[in-house]
């Protein structure tokens, strides 16, 4: 193959004889086409900086070119995950100390095994001997449903059902609250764990689904007590106990 010199501004250029001069624009006969989505807001748009590889997008153009697109709308784009806020939570008010049970002094005159309920302190004695007493927190009537009177112990529950009283559906009503008619025994269930009947009355000793009421007239004349006091105290009693409530 014969070659051919040429003096091209001091400098030599090379050609093959025969062959046709060619420049880099022409590497392509025809150059594949450029697609540029122009709604930004494109999936695409939205994966980037996220696929392994790809470059992240310059953030504050997208977001200035997604504000020409939607001007209504708040910026979207984001270049990392966003962790959902957190989940407000409401603090319930602990029981005061003096609630929980506890052994005291006791000289009421009432012969061991007996229950005596103050319902001006709040608290259930189960009478001990030699001048002792198990005292227990308990919440009482609100006003206009405070009671008094001396009644035996008829039955005993685990984990009672709830039958409202049809005068306390309808009360409750007025209020626009609406009570079942029947409520199986459970954790939601407001007489809570255990239920101490008291005589042929409709109030009974029992547990609650709402422990911070200890301590305080809230009740429509029943006495609730903790879950885990009124366990306790369902142990230590039987079907005939006297309950004194003052």
């Amino acid at each position: 193959m014969k070659t051919v010199l040429f003096p091209v501004l001091g400098a030599v250029a090379v050609f093959a004889a025969g062959v046709t001069p060619s420049t880099a624009g022409d590497r392509y006969a025809d150059r594949p086409p450029v697609m540029v989505s122009p709604d930004l807001s494109a999936p695409w748009v939205l994966q980037l900086g996220h696929a392994p590889g790809i470059v992240r997008q310059n953030r504050q153009v997208v977001q200035q070119q997604q504000r020409r697109l939607r001007p209504a709308q708040p910026d979207r784009v984001q270049t990392a995950a966003v962790q959902p806020p957190a989940k407000r939570m409401v603090a319930r008010p602990q029981i005061n100390p003096i609630y929980l049970p506890q052994e005291v002094d006791y000289d009421g005159g009432q012969k061991p095994g007996t229950i005596v309920i103050d319902t001006t302190q709040n608290f259930l004695f189960l009478v001990e001997k030699n001048g002792k007493a198990r005292r227990y927190g308990v919440g009482t009537g609100k006003p206009g449903f405070e009671w008094s009177g001396t009644h035996k112990i008829t039955n005993k529950r685990e984990w009672p059902d709830w039958r409202p009283p049809a005068q306390m559906i309808k009360r409750e009503a007025a209020k626009g609250r609406y009570l079942p008619t029947y409520l199986a025994g459970g954790m939601e269930n407001p007489l809570g764990a255990r239920a101490l009947y008291l005589g042929t009355t409709e109030y009974r000793i029992h547990g609650t689904n709402q422990p911070w009421t200890i301590g305080g007239a809230v009740s429509s004349g029943c006495i609730r007590m903790r879950n885990e006091d009124v366990v306790d105290l369902y142990e230590r009693v039987n079907v005939g106990t006297t309950v004194e409530v003052i």
